[in-house]
């Protein structure tokens, strides 16, 4: 594998200096961007795309010869996983993911396995391998993989949900279930990610996307735990060569602390978060990501460039941070104004790292 041209992500993670604050944006390959759509189109499927190595270093790729990003994240779906368990996922129009055969009976919760890794994700593996290797050294690549709370609301509820009404309900109820569930996402989740690593991720991602629907009870014992245990079981190192890795949950400001004290690298900010205040709370322990508001982007480019400044000036000099949305960007942004994003942090942060 080749040396890495541009390394700035990773020592942004591990709060080394940077030259100049990094930035990706997440779900940076997607909707927004026509070429993604032309290739989609061709793939026939959401998870014809995801599920075809060439089709996803293809899109994986696309962000990064339009803008001057930092990173490449692995193009895939944080579903893949209760998909290898046999729940049976699809993409209805217009609807987002469901599951065919959702977890509502004990039975089927008590039958629920870690999946073979090698042969039911090998497509994933696969296309980090290709994706890192078509990188040719140019920026990190990231894995990913949801959480074991987040990924158990899709199990439970069978799809999205406004209120999380069946999950939330068993893990009052029945939490005996729940944990079944967690124990054997967790494992799953720890398994994946290595394999991501193994096969040449360079930093590693968990996203946390309904831990902030749950009560500062239920938080800290069905997805807070089950994040530690995924970060104590992750490799930290491969070929001499740490990798870092983010976790990140949606609504979880009220929490920073306790996040940033279960060992991960980096803390990810949602868009609610001051980012200034957030550092000053956990910024001695972890690198932080964050944290612009997506709908941001729809203003024009000098109001972009201005909400940027803010939240620099808001993080303030030094290391540590890795600039990026607060969630993902949104399929109908205008890409030029990705592009103004881009611009805009890299302009405008070296003054912080002089």
């Amino acid at each position: 594998m080749s040396k890495l041209k541009n390394d700035s992500f990773l020592r942004a993670l591990l709060r080394q200096p940077t030259p100049h604050t990094p930035v990706w944006i997440m779900r940076q390959a997607g909707r927004y961007l026509p070429e993604y759509n032309a290739t989609r189109k061709r793939a026939g499927s959401f998870l014809g795309l995801a599920k075809n190595p060439d089709y996803a270093t293809e899109v994986t790729l696309q962000p990064l010869t339009r803008f001057p990003l930092d990173a490449a994240i692995l193009f895939s779906d944080i579903l893949t996983v209760p998909d290898a368990m046999g729940l049976g996922l699809y993409f209805a129009e217009g609807e987002g993911p469901k599951f065919e055969r959702p977890l509502r009976d004990e039975a089927a919760i008590k039958k629920l396995a870690v999946p073979d890794i090698g042969s039911t994700l090998r497509y994933v593996t696969d296309a980090v391998t290709q994706i890192r290797r078509t990188l040719d050294g140019k920026v990190p690549l990231i894995g990913f993989s949801g959480s074991p709370y987040t990924l158990a609301c899709y199990m439970v509820e069978g799809g999205g949900s406004a209120d999380f009404r069946t999950v939330k309900t068993m893990l009052y109820d029945r939490p005996e279930l729940l944990h079944h569930i967690l124990d054997i996402n967790a494992q799953s989740v720890i398994a994946y990610l290595n394999a991501q690593i193994e096969a040449g991720a360079q930093a590693v991602m968990i996203f946390d996307t309904w831990g902030g629907s749950l009560s500062a009870a239920a938080y800290k014992e069905f997805s807070l735990a089950y994040l530690q245990r995924i970060i104590a079981g992750l490799t930290k190192e491969r070929d001499g060569v740490r990798v870092p890795n983010i976790v990140f949950t949606k609504g979880g400001g009220l929490w920073l602390e306790d996040i940033a004290a279960i060992g991960c690298d980096a803390v990810g900010l949602d868009w609610t978060c001051d980012i200034g205040q957030a550092r000053a709370r956990v910024g001695g322990q972890v690198a932080l990501q964050g944290n612009l508001d997506p709908v941001s982007l729809f203003a024009q480019p000098a109001t972009i460039r201005a909400q940027v400044a803010r939240v620099l000036a808001s993080y303030g000099h030094g290391t540590g941070h890795v600039f990026n949305l607060g969630h993902g960007v949104s399929q109908f942004t205008n890409p030029e104004h990705v592009g103004a994003l881009v611009e805009a942090v890299h302009d405008l942060s070296r003054a912080y790292h002089a």
